[in-house]
């Protein structure tokens, strides 16, 4: 079975991407617009402008590697990025935005304490 690879970090290109790009047009995007650096382990998240479909590139140790997603209904979620294209998000947001889960409902409740 596949599964993600260990990933660091995810980033969201907010700007809308023509899902027919494959592995040398979303590098592009990656160096170009996100100003990101496509071996450093991180992965990098892109969404259609209808927000049906999703495509996540990440590297990892041998080569790229293209995760792809299309609804059969609905959306995914996308926050505001302000003037930035770009969004860090935590792997967990991720998954709840693969499932479905509105993240602005979300409300994450304190799992340590400070000393």
């Amino acid at each position: 079975m596949l599964g993600f690879p260990q990933v660091k970090r995810y980033f969201l290109y907010s700007e809308p991407t023509d899902m027919r790009k494959s592995f040398s047009g979303l590098s592009g995007l990656v160096n170009n617009e996100m100003e990101g650096t496509l071996s450093s382990g991180d992965g990098f998240v892109f969404i259609n402008k209808r927000r049906t479909m999703m495509k996540i590139l990440v590297w990892d140790r041998t080569g790229f590697v293209i995760y792809y997603k299309r609804l059969s209904a609905g959306t995914f979620e996308v926050s505001e990025a302000g003037e930035n294209k770009t969004i860090q998000l935590a792997g967990s947001s991720l998954l709840l935005m693969l499932e479905g889960v509105s993240l602005q409902s979300v409300r994450w409740r304190k799992r340590y304490r400070r000393a």
